[in-house]
């Protein structure tokens, strides 16, 4: 393969595919793919084993949730049982057996022996029926309540039932009023044991209206049988309350960075399992995040190389402008951009995250901008916003963090937007300006969206994305010479650098074929102007203008805008050495712009402006001289023609007819509207029918319109030189 052909190399494409596929890998795999560590268990670590990203310790908060359960204290429920209904119930029932004459005295002892226990144990277990299934007391702490009330039953002394028939109504009804009384009281607070509440009722009936001894020891027995406990564990809200507080106790996690193993402790075999299962160990490692990886810096490439495909369809121009040389750049551009944002990237801590808004992620866009296409650096943008996110996401349990990916996003857009129409380097100072003021103003709206931090964070922050600004706008002015010289870049600043009059070969240009010049300017103006409505690059056409015919300067007085005073030098020589003279202005040109390093782009305009252009004049006299010397031709027309190349771009096209027709226009002795008009469809015809056109991308559509367009720029370029016919009559003129 020749070195000429690398450019157009499906192969070399291949390889700088490649080459962006290991980039992205590279350039993200320090956030997003875990390290692991070749260690023996039953050995002493040779390193600190840091964890890469948080880790959830699953075995420690399985330990934590234990603790957390067996500090929660056992849960108690308060039972409502009113059991001073049992004791009304026991003195409804003495008032109506004492009453009976027809029981006897041993029969009735024996019934109050026998009902009065079965009265205490119907009682609960009917509390259990009319409770069960509700949701004020669980089935669980109905049964717990059960077994302990009966447990804790009072035994009333056999004497008290031989008292009992002997209490007559009156008696009853004061005693019943009393223990009732009682009874509410001593149960109203919680009781675990119903002893404890059974001491107290001795004092509380001897303070009551009793006066009777008997009816006093009656009722207090009776008390004491009523009294019950109301306060129980509740195991199923113990067991809840233990679930609970095993589900709230919080993740234990190993933060990013933490030692797990310090060097020189022993691998055990707890530790070397924690590690294991965390896939931190060598042999135990997981390929797919390497898969996945790849995966994602695939579909970087593959929207770089649809994007330029896609393009590159488009029209031969485009696949021109974009061939192995370009995508060399753009590679280089991605490289010097993700390495500028990891070199940011390490001096963030957990401490001061926000000093990766200082990196200059905006400078890829601008370059991209600048050296190649706006579409392609939006194209980019997206690209570096995705990368931004990954490479500065402090977070390990995220893998992009959208705050930096939305920052980077904007000031990318901001230094596109910017940008795209520079003209001075100065440009690129005022776009960093602009990355300053969308960086800081995109910053400051994240942090009024969610908890604002500390003044002097919001400070530093806002301030370090200011700074991105500033410090990407003296990056771009010092790399873009670089990109310039190195890849014989022609951006819109050196197109502007170039058109400076005092540039050696304009001022060459100026003072040494000051006709020459006036005629560069002209075609200039009449080039740029058609280029633009079509879409072109107007300002390569103007500049390209400019040089075009810089070859003139070393035969001046061969040319005829160089003539004036002075005799045509053609009148006395031979029509060929005429031919070659003017033929060699062109060649000549290339030679001295390469001399002084102006860029391909222009020597090119230089080069193909005439293309293979017919020299009807010197031929045509040619042929006369031979018929007066009654020869035969030993010539051809092609002999008589530029050795072109024909024009490659749509700019080196135009420039070559706004050369054709402003030296026409000018030769025109008194120049009118219809004259011009004619002119310019003439050259424009002759150059299409020539085949002058069928190595550039123009189309039928676009040479109308910059045949229109000419027309109006040299319309109103030589208006003061047109004669308008007289088509209307003096009195329609009054009208």
């Amino acid at each position: 393969m020749r070195l000429s052909n690398w450019k157009h190399s499906i192969a070399v494409r291949s390889v700088l595919l490649f080459l962006f596929v290991l980039l992205f890998y590279f350039s993200m795999a320090p956030s997003l793919l875990p390290t692991t560590y070749d260690i023996e268990l039953g050995k002493r670590s040779e390193r600190n084993i840091e964890a890469q990203k948080e880790i959830k310790d699953d075995k420690a908060r399985l330990q934590a949730q234990e603790e957390a359960a067996e500090k929660v204290e056992p849960k108690y429920a308060i039972v409502a049982l009113r059991s001073e209904q049992l004791l009304e119930r026991v003195f409804s029932r003495m008032e109506q057996l004492n009453q009976d004459d027809q029981v006897s005295l041993e029969n009735k002892v024996t019934i109050y022996r026998t009902e009065i226990p079965r009265h205490y144990n119907e009682f609960v277990d009917k509390f259990v029926e009319n409770n069960h299934g509700n949701e004020i007391y669980n089935d669980t702490l109905l049964e717990e309540m059960s077994s302990i009330v009966k447990s804790q039953s009072y035994r009333i002394p056999e004497e008290t039932y031989y008292k009992l028939p002997s209490l007559s109504s009156t008696q009853l009804s004061e005693m019943r009023e009393v223990g009732v009384v009682i009874v509410r009281k001593l149960m109203s607070d919680p009781l675990r044991e119903a002893e404890t509440a059974r001491t107290k009722v001795a004092e509380l009936v001897n303070a009551s209206t009793l006066s009777e001894r008997k009816t006093r020891e009656i009722v207090q027995e009776l008390a004491r049988y009523a009294i019950m406990p109301n306060k129980f564990s509740d195991n199923e809200a113990t067991n809840a309350a233990r679930v609970a507080a095993k589900e709230n106790t919080p993740e234990v996690t190993i933060k990013q960075g933490e030692v797990i193993l310090h060097k020189g402790e022993m691998v055990t075999k707890e530790v070397y399992d924690r590690l294991s299962a965390w896939g931190l160990l060598q042999d135990k490692k997981s390929y797919w995040p390497q898969v996945g990886l790849l995966l994602l810096s695939a579909l970087f490439v593959l929207v770089i190389y649809s994007y330029l495909e896609k393009t590159s369809g488009m029209n031969a121009a485009a696949s021109a402008k974009y061939n192995n040389v370009q995508l060399s750049m753009l590679w280089l551009i991605f490289l010097l951009n993700i390495v500028a944002m990891r070199i940011v990237e390490l001096t963030q801590t957990e401490s001061m995250p926000y000093v990766g808004y200082l990196a200059p992620t905006a400078m890829g866009a601008m370059l991209i901008t600048l050296l190649l296409d706006v579409q392609l650096a939006v194209v980019s943008s997206f690209l570096f916003a995705i990368a931004g996110s990954v490479i500065f996401n402090m977070d390990s349990n995220r893998i992009f963090d959208f705050n930096y990916g939305f920052v980077t996003a904007v000031i990318s857009f901001a230094a596109i937007f910017a940008i795209h129409r520079a003209s001075q380097r100065s440009t690129i100072l005022k776009a960093g300006i602009m990355v300053s003021l969308f960086g800081s103003g995109s910053v400051l709206a994240l942090l009024l969206l969610k908890d604002l931090p500390s003044q002097s964070e919001v400070v530093l922050t806002v301030g370090f994305a200011f700074a991105s600004g500033l410090l990407t706008a003296v990056l771009v002015i010092g790399i873009m010479p670089f990109f310039e010289i190195s890849f014989g870049i022609l951006s819109a600043l050196k197109l502007v650098e170039l058109s400076n009059p005092n540039h050696p070969l304009l001022r060459k240009l100026l003072t040494e074929t000051p006709g020459t010049y006036h005629h560069s300017v002209m075609v200039g103006n009449l080039s740029e102007a058609a280029a633009e409505a079509i879409g072109a690059n107007g300002l390569l056409c103007r500049v390209g203008s400019f040089y075009h015919d810089i070859g003139k300067t070393k035969r001046p007085s061969y040319f005829i805008e160089n003539q004036s005073n002075m005799e045509n030098p053609h009148d006395h020589i031979e029509p060929k050495l005429s031919k070659s003279i003017i033929i060699a202005h062109a060649r000549d040109g290339v030679e001295m712009l390469k001399s002084h390093n102006i860029p391909k782009p222009l020597r090119d305009i230089a080069e193909q402006h005439h293309g293979t252009t017919f020299l009807k004049f010197f031929y045509h006299k040619a042929l006369k001289l031979a018929e007066e010397a009654g020869e035969e031709p030993d010539f051809t027309e092609d002999d008589f023609r530029y050795p072109g190349p024909k024009a490659q771009s749509k700019e080196a096209a135009i420039v070559g007819i706004a050369d054709c027709i402003e030296a026409a226009v000018r030769s025109l002795r008194q120049p009118t509207v219809e004259h011009i008009e004619s002119m310019i469809n003439k050259i424009m015809k002759d150059r299409m029918d020539d085949g002058q056109f069928n190595d550039c991308d123009l189309t039928l559509k676009e040479l109308e319109k910059i045949a229109q367009t000419l027309k109006e720029t040299v319309f109103g370029i030589f208006h003061s030189r047109i004669e308008y016919p007289d088509d209307v009559k003096p009195k329609e003129r009054l009208v």
